[in-house]
C-alpha cells in the first residue's frame, strides 16, 4: 500500500505540517486534500499528482481542447456539473466513461453522475481550473434557463413579492425553492460567468429590459426581460447589494458576493435613473479565476526580460498604465507572482481586492471607514515592508506616500489611467509631484493595450484583399512582409460570430534611464518624452501591435480599434 503522506513529503509538504492538516481534517471533517491546500502548503497541480500515483489515477494537468462528449451535457445538468466540479473526457478502451474531478477523496459525486448517465465512470484527476473552464465551454450554447425563470415571472402573480433575505455570498447556482423573480436574476448571472462575461447591463428601454454582457471587452445583447418586470429586477439587485430600494431618483452603487458551488465571485453594482427607468451595471470578478504569470501575459522576449530585470529592484515605482478594463491588474498580479515571498513581505492594497493570493497580505479600501489608499500605504510603512502594491494613484496624497516608499528602500506598484507611458509621468508632474521626485522615484512605467485573439475553431489563412492591405498600411505594416496571406476568422458559436476569442495584450516598456530623469527635470513634455524614448528603441503599443499581427494572434482591425489614440 503506497503511503500518501510519505508522498505529499517527497512533494515539499513539511512532517509538521502533514500532522497539523491531519488533525484539522479530523476535526473538521474536511478531506486532507482540500486542507492542505486551504492553508498554502502545497499547490493544488502538486497534490493532485500525489493522489493520482497513490490512487493509481490517470492525471491530466490540462483540458483544453478536450472534447465533452454530448450525452454528458444533455444528460447533466450545468448546475450539478459545476457544483461538483465533473466534467466528462470521453470513453476509455473498456467502454466507461473517463471523468475528470479535482476531488479525489469525494466519491459520492461520481456515484450519482454513474446514475445519471447509466454508464460506468473512470475517475482522471485534474486541476478545478482546467475542469470549470471546460465546463463553461462544454455548457455555453446550451439553453440554461433563462427562459424558464422569465416563463415562472410571468406566472407569478405577485412578481414584486421578493424575498428580502440574502446570505453572505448568494449562490447562484441554488435556484430551488426560490422566488421566480430571485432564479431569474440568478439564473442570468450565471449565464453571464458561464460566457466569460465581466459585465452585466440591464439597460432600460420603452418596451423591455435589455440584458448585454460585456465579453473580451465588447458588448453582446442577451435576452430581453419584459418592461413589467423591471422594477422588481431593479429591486431585486438592489437588495443583493444592500442598496436603498426606495431611493429611484439618485445613483446608488454598492456590493455583493456570489457563489458558483464553492467558487466565490465578488460584484460591484451601479444604478443609474434614466428616462425610461433605472439601469444596472454589475461588474463581475472571479475569484477562482485563473492567475497568470509574467510567461503568461502575452510579453515578447524582450519586455519580459526586462519586466523581470526589474522585479528584482529593491526600491522604485513600477506603474502600470492604461484605460479601464485593459488588464493593468493582471500584468501586477502577474508581477507578483515572480516575487519570493518566502524572503521577502509583501502586502497590497486593493478595491476591491481581485484575487487571492495566499502568501501575500491583501488589504482592502473602506472610504468609509477611512481606509482609503493613502491611509493604507502610510500602514503599510509601519510594517516592515519590502513590496507594496497599490491598486491607483488617484490624487496627490497617494503619490507623494507612493514617492516617500519608494526613496526610503521600497518596491512599490500602481496603475495610474493614462493614454500612454510618457503622459504618466507628465499626469504626476501636474497632480503636483515635484519633477526631481517623479524622476528619482519611478523606474518603469508600461503601458498597456488588450486585443482580441482571432477564434481557433473558425480561424483561416487567406490572400490578403485591397481592404486589408489598407489596415495593415495604417498599421504600419508592408503587406509584402506577410508573405501572401494573413490570418482572420469567419466567425462560428464559440466566438458568437465575432471570429475573435479571448485576449492578449499589446505593451509599451519605457525605463526611467537617465537621459529620461534629465528630460523630466528640465519639463518635457509627454510627446517629447515619447520620442526621445522611441529614438533610444522603445517599442510603441502600435508596433508590438504589429508583431502580434505578424505572429497571427490577432488582426489589423483590432490593433487600429486599441492603439487609435496613441501617437506611433
Amino acid at each position: 500500500m503506497v503511503n500518501i503522506g510519505e508522498l505529499l513529503i517527497d512533494a515539499g509538504l513539511r512532517r509538521e505540517r502533514l500532522e497539523e492538516c491531519r488533525g484539522i481534517a479530523v476535526t473538521s471533517g474536511d478531506t486532507l486534500d482540500r486542507v492542505i491546500q486551504k492553508k498554502g502548503y502545497l499547490e493544488e497541480p502538486q497534490i493532485l499528482e500525489v493522489y493520482a500515483k497513490a490512487l493509481g489515477m490517470e492525471y491530466c494537468a490540462e483540458l483544453e481542447g478536450t472534447p465533452v462528449p454530448p450525452e454528458f451535457v444533455n444528460e447533466v445538468p450545468v448546475h450539478f456539473a459545476r457544483n461538483y466540479n465533473l466534467v466528462a473526457l470521453g470513453l476509455n478502451d473498456q467502454g466507461a466513461m473517463r471523468v475528470a474531478t479535482c476531488s479525489p477523496l469525494d466519491p459520492h459525486p461520481m456515484d450519482d453522475l454513474g446514475a445519471l448517465m447509466g454508464a460506468e465512470i473512470d475517475p482522471v484527476l485534474a486541476p478545478k481550473l482546467e475542469i470549470t473552464t471546460l465546463i463553461s465551454r462544454a455548457y455555453r450554447h446550451k439553453a440554461d434557463g433563462v427562459d424558464k425563470a422569465l416563463a415562472d415571472v410571468a406566472e407569478d402573480g405577485d412578481i414584486a413579492g421578493l424575498a428580502v433575505e440574502i446570505d453572505d455570498a448568494e449562490d447562484v447556482l441554488d435556484v430551488s425553492n426560490k422566488a421566480p423573480i430571485i432564479k431569474l436574476v440568478n439564473t442570468i448571472l450565471f449565464q453571464a460567468l458561464k460566457l466569460r462575461a465581466s459585465d452585466v447591463h440591464f439597460q432600460a428601454f420603452p418596451d423591455r429590459l435589455q440584458v448585454r454582457f460585456r465579453i473580451d471587452g465588447i458588448l453582446y445583447d442577451m435576452d430581453s426581460v419584459p418592461r413589467r418586470v423591471q422594477e422588481a429586477i431593479v429591486s431585486r439587485v438592489k437588495i443583493m447589494g444592500k442598496m436603498d430600494i426606495a431611493e429611484r431618483r439618485l445613483p446608488q452603487d454598492g456590493r455583493a458576493s456570489l457563489r458558483i458551488g464553492d467558487g466565490e465571485v465578488d460584484v460591484r453594482i451601479s444604478t443609474v435613473p434614466t428616462t425610461t427607468g433605472e439601469r444596472i451595471v454589475m461588474r463581475l470578478l472571479d475569484k477562482s479565476a485563473k492567475l497568470f504569470t509574467v510567461g503568461e501575459i502575452g510579453l515578447t522576449e524582450k519586455n519580459e526580460a526586462l519586466l523581470r530585470e526589474f522585479l528584482e529592484y529593491s526600491h522604485g515605482i513600477i506603474l502600470v498604465t492604461g484605460p479601464t478594463g485593459s488588464g493593468k491588474t493582471t500584468t501586477l498580479y502577474a508581477g507578483l507572482t515572480e516575487i519570493d515571498t518566502t524572503t521577502k513581505n509583501v502586502l497590497t492594497i486593493e478595491d476591491p481586492v481581485e484575487y487571492s493570493m495566499p502568501a501575500i497580505s491583501q488589504v482592502q479600501v473602506n472610504t468609509k471607514k477611512g481606509l482609503t489608499f493613502a491611509a493604507g500605504l502610510r500602514a503599510f510603512l509601519r510594517q516592515d515592508p519590502d513590496v507594496m502594491m497599490v491598486g491607483e494613484i488617484r490624487d496627490l496624497e497617494t503619490a507623494e506616500v507612493a514617492i516617500r516608499a519608494a526613496l526610503t528602500g521600497h518596491l512599490v506598484f500602481s496603475t495610474v489611467h493614462t493614454n500612454d507611458s510618457a503622459s504618466t509621468i507628465t499626469r504626476m508632474v501636474d497632480q503636483g509631484v515635484e519633477p526631481y521626485l517623479v524622476s528619482s522615484s519611478i523606474v518603469l512605467v508600461v503601458a498597456q493595450r488588450l486585443v482580441r485573439t482571432i477564434c481557433k475553431h473558425c480561424r483561416l489563412e487567406g490572400p490578403i484583399s485591397d481592404e486589408e492591405a489598407a489596415k495593415l498600411k495604417k498599421v504600419g505594416i508592408d503587406p509584402a512582409e506577410m508573405n501572401g496571406s494573413v490570418a482572420s476568422a469567419t466567425g462560428c458559436d464559440e466566438c458568437f460570430q465575432s471570429g475573435y476569442s479571448g485576449r492578449t495584450a499589446i505593451y509599451e516598456f519605457m525605463p526611467v534611464d537617465e537621459t529620461l530623469r534629465t528630460e523630466i527635470m528640465e519639463g518635457y513634455t509627454a510627446t517629447r518624452l515619447k520620442r526621445s524614448a522611441v529614438e533610444r528603441g522603445m517599442i510603441t503599443l502600435r508596433e508590438d501591435g504589429r508583431v502580434k499581427i505578424k505572429e497571427g494572434l490577432t488582426t489589423a482591425d483590432e490593433v487600429l480599434r486599441v492603439t487609435q489614440m496613441d501617437l506611433d
